[in-house]
């Protein structure tokens, strides 16, 4: 009886289906697609190809077949997937910049190192290479297990016998479910003398392993340089080198000098790698770059870069191999199946892994072989004694009345076996002349030999192991070639030297109160009016300096972040051009703003910077404790709390200067900055005044003669004081009273400026805006409130007030 779809149904949880779906999705991909076998160093399309290629007679030593032919037979009877991850896997077989011992030789287009597809397969044609041979040898005599393919039609190998550790020879590298694998091509010699040696001393160390096999062997040659980095991956099954293109130089006429790239990193795509150097000429990201041409032919890789007769060589070999792919990192993550699941091994596991099986498939072979000889040597036994009694054997046959009565009648009269009987029937009559007697004592000895040989090697594992051992040698001694890959021991430190990056060029440089960065060639400055500067209205210039490419800039915010920019990567624009707003390389806050500015040489120079916060605090930084190595985000100099900001920086030389700081309610304090003790990044600032807490700092100023102490209040107020009125201290005082308190309308300072005392600074209220020239303003004493510059009443409240550097009149 059917039953109904209602009965049928079953109520399960959601992950519990999803867990068990996806663990048995996982385990197909990880076991039966995309991690090798540590045994034969193949996958599972890989074996099916090599196999299918073997069973149909498409090996070395025949014609070529048309690849689609090969892909064809492994989809139908082996791999139930698209021709495509087929057609694929047998070319990478094939590419001889992929592998380190070509599995299949390939006539046609295969690709090349440039990244160019192969042709489809009906255009090209393969067949196995000669080392594959070495990889399916003795398939047919038991070596392997086999089992159904997926219709059950067919058998298929799950594993191959492998006559090399094909797996370090070659290499693999795949992406599964949960895991990868990343296992580079070694030298078929050196490994197969490693193997010998864990042989001959299974206690070996990766130490010893190491003086025999260095290193990877890629393919493509290269320079690896860091043998720490290949010894942890040997031990643990991961680590990282870095593999360098080879590079010459060659001198050429008129004292140009070409350099020459020879070999490149494995896995390199050459074209995207010539384009990219040709951007960094056409860029002009580095000086002294012609041309980069591609000069690669049939007899190996080579590409020129044309260099200027001035050109620094090595300064442009140097930003090549840090800025490009002529030099990589390679990470090794030996992963493979060991005991049907993937592991990750070290070189003495894969290896130890790889005897293991080479025992199993000689004890194998050794059985199979020594049971086809026994049988051979009953079968001889049987025709020795057919003519020591011919003329009986004769007569016996001849009064027989067929072929099964003749085979009774022999068992019986001579007490041969059915299988000798079968033989002595089915004897050809030239057999029986004298000369065939001695042959088969010969072939009987032989097989005697050859009989307790194969009985040695099954009953005594140091005789199983020499036969190993054999083998590896003649693979080695027949497939031998020379190493390519050279190892250095240590990473090479690549120094880049800026003036070969980059060309000094005289620049004037602008930083905007609103954010807006550039640079201008002194060219487009001196052609242009400096009031011509192009900005918004309502913004104004925090910055100006002239400098040069090879210096750096560095941008100081409110929330005591900074941030540093090469002068030569800021946008080069027009004077009367706007320039570009910071948030297009950093990430700031939405009410942080650019409040100090300066370019520098080098963060050598002897220079301290001072951090002073709207709460009370000072920080004391050494410039040469800013150097960043990444610096394409804000990095933060000092910590503020959420309700702090930064007011002021400044940097100086001396450290017997004073600093000044003036309070919102007109208090000031002065001391010197010898009381502030420098501290790295990661320290707090420390209490520069005692701040009631309805005050706040406005303004943190360095002493600097014979400037003055300008303070602007917002009723409009300007009071210009000398510097020598305004007594030292030590820190964390209280300070004087610059102001007189006046309970109706107090002043209340917005902002304060140490400038020449003809400064011109600008006033800003709501919706008007005012200059002031500070030359007619006369000096006041303390405990007086300065000269009205505007009028309350129509200017309205001044909420800002800031002095623009382009109307410096210095």
């Amino acid at each position: 009886m059917v039953k109904s779809l209602s009965e049928i149904i079953q109520n399960l949880k959601l992950e519990d289906v999803l867990g068990e779906r996806f663990g048995r999705y996982s385990k197909y991909v990880i076991q039966d697609r995309a991690i090798p076998d540590v045994r034969d160093g193949l996958k599972p399309v890989q074996r099916r190809i090599l196999y299918s290629m073997y069973r149909e007679g498409n090996t070395f030593e025949k014609q070529f077949r048309k690849s689609a032919r090969t892909a064809g037979d492994v989809i139908g009877k082996y791999h139930p997937h698209g021709d495509s991850s087929v057609y694929d896997a047998m070319v990478r077989l094939s590419q001889e910049w992929k592998m380190r011992q070509e599995l299949i030789m390939m006539h046609g287009n295969k690709g090349s190192v440039d990244g160019d597809p192969p042709a489809a397969m009906r255009y090209t044609e393969a067949k196995l290479a000669e080392i594959s041979n070495e990889l399916l040898k003795d398939i047919n005599k038991d070596t392997v297990q086999f089992v159904n393919n997926y219709d059950d039609t067919e058998v298929e190998p799950t594993v191959l016998p492998a006559r090399f550790p094909n797996l370090l020879v070659n290499g693999s590298t795949g992406i599964s479910a949960g895991y990868a694998t990343d296992i580079p091509p070694h030298h078929l010699s050196e490994i197969i003398d490693a193997t010998l040696k864990i042989i001959d001393k299974p206690s070996v160390t990766v130490d010893e392993l190491m003086n025999i096999v260095p290193g990877p062997d890629f393919p493509t040659g290269g320079i690896i340089q860091g043998k720490k980095g290949i010894k942890q991956a040997y031990e643990t099954g991961r680590g990282k080198i870095i593999i360098r293109s080879k590079i010459r130089t060659e001198d050429v006429r008129g004292g140009k000098t070409h350099i020459i790239i020879e070999e490149i990193p494995f896995d390199v795509n050459k074209a995207m790698l010539v384009k990219r150097m040709d951007e960094v000429r056409a860029d002009r990201r580095v000086e002294g770059i012609i041309e980069v041409r591609d000069e690669s032919d049939r007899q190996g890789l080579r590409i020129v870069i044309e260099t200027r007769k001035d050109a620094q060589v090595e300064g442009i070999i140097n930003y090549l191999l840090k800025k490009t792919d002529l030099q990589v990192n390679y990470h090794f993550n030996m992963v493979a199946i060991s005991d049907r699941a993937p592991k990750q091994l070290g070189i003495i596991e894969i290896l130890k892994s790889y005897i293991e099986h080479q025992k199993d498939v000689v004890t194998r072979r050794s059985r199979y072989d020594l049971n086809a000889a026994e049988k051979r040597m009953h079968i001889i036994q049987g025709l020795m004694k057919v003519l020591s009694i011919l003329d009986e054997v004769i007569r016996v046959i001849r009064e027989s009345d067929n072929k099964k009565h003749a085979k009774e009648n022999l068992i019986e009269a001579f007490d041969f076996t059915e299988q000798q009987a079968e033989a002595i029937v089915m004897l050809q009559l030239y057999r029986l002349t004298n000369t065939d007697i001695v042959e088969l004592e010969n072939e009987s000895s032989e097989l005697e030999y050859t009989i307790n040989q194969l009985k040695e090697v099954l009953s005594d594992e140091k005789e199983l192991l020499k036969v190993i051992k054999t083998e590896l040698r003649q693979v080695r001694k027949k497939y031998d070639n020379p190493r390519r890959s050279v190892i250095e021991e240590q990473i090479e430190a690549i120094e880049l030297d800026k003036e070969v990056i980059v060309p000094k060029e005289e620049t004037m440089i602008t930083v905007t109160n609103e954010g807006y960065v550039k640079r201008t060639s002194l060219r487009s400055y001196n052609a242009s009016v400096p009031g011509e500067l192009g900005k918004k209205d309502s913004d104004y210039v925090l910055y100006k300096a002239e400098s040069h490419t090879l210096a750096q800039l560095l941008l100081f915010t409110n929330k005591g972040k900074y941030m540093i920019i090469p002068v030569h990567e800021l946008p080069e624009i027009r004077w009367k051009d706007g320039g570009q707003h910071i948030s297009m390389n950093f990430q700031l806050d939405s009410d942080e703003r650019v409040i100090q500015a300066r370019a520098i040489e080098s963060f050598d120079e002897e220079l301290s910077v001072f951090m002073a916060t709207r709460g009370g605090s000072i920080k004391h930084t050494k410039l040469k404790d800013l150097e960043a190595v990444r610096i394409r985000r804000p990095i933060v100099a000092m910590k503020v709390k959420p309700e702090d900001e930064i007011v002021s920086i400044e940097i100086t030389s001396s450290m017997d200067e004073d600093i000044v700081f003036v309070t919102a309610k007109g208090m000031t304090l002065r001391f010197n900055l010898s009381q502030v003790g420098p501290t790295g990044l990661r320290g707090q600032g420390i209490k520069s005044m005692n701040v009631k807490p309805d005050d706040n700092i406005v303004g943190a100023h360095i002493v600097q003669e014979p400037n003055a102490l300008i303070t602007v209040t917002q009723r409009g107020a300007v009071k210009k004081t000398a510097l020598d009125t305004i007594e030292a201290a030590n820190r964390a005082q209280v300070g004087t009273m610059l102001y007189k308190e006046i309970k109706m309308k107090p002043h209340r300072v917005i902002k304060s400026f140490m400038v020449p005392g003809d400064a011109i600074i600008e006033l800003k209220s709501e919706n008007e805006h005012e200059s002031v020239e500070l030359k007619p303003v006369r000096p006041t004493a303390k405990y007086m409130n300065g000269s009205f510059m505007v009028d309350e009443a129509s200017f309205g409240v001044v909420i800002d007030a800031y002095q623009d550097v382009l109307k410096d009149p210095s």
